[in-house]
């Protein structure tokens, strides 16, 4: 088992900046990739970002390429993903999620690659 919970979501105004949490608790936080989605209303669930279990390896979205930077530190088995130059579409829940090497098989950009999910934290960004 694995328990996420993020936090440091708020309101921004477009252009500034953001740092989300996700603190990580029940199994050992560097075996697996972290994954970050963002959901807005009426909208699926998309792929952010993810970063490996080292930290070594990190892959972004195109929407977020170049303003987001996604990194961990497994020592307070925390992760964390920063979002410079905010946008309005930049506005959703945005979520962290752990793949599993169960999950080895399907596609880390998708849901179905992630097996635990926090409860997700709102960003909210005003134009």
């Amino acid at each position: 088992q694995v328990q996420l919970v993020e936090s440091g979501g708020g309101l921004v105004q477009a252009g500034g900046s953001l740092r989300l949490s996700c603190a990580a608790s029940g199994r050992a936080f560097n075996v697996y990739t972290m994954g970050w989605f963002r959901q807005a209303p009426g909208k699926e669930r998309e792929f952010v970002g993810r970063i490996s279990g080292s930290g070594g390896i990190t892959a972004y979205a195109d929407s977020v390429k170049g303003r987001a930077t996604i990194s961990r530190d497994n020592a307070k088995n925390t992760g964390y993903i920063e979002i410079d130059s905010l946008k309005p579409e930049d506005t959703a829940v945005y979520y962290c999620a752990a793949r599993l090497l169960a999950n080895f098989r399907t596609d880390p950009s998708t849901v179905n690659g992630y097996t635990y999910w926090g409860q997700g934290t709102q960003v909210t960004v005003s134009s």
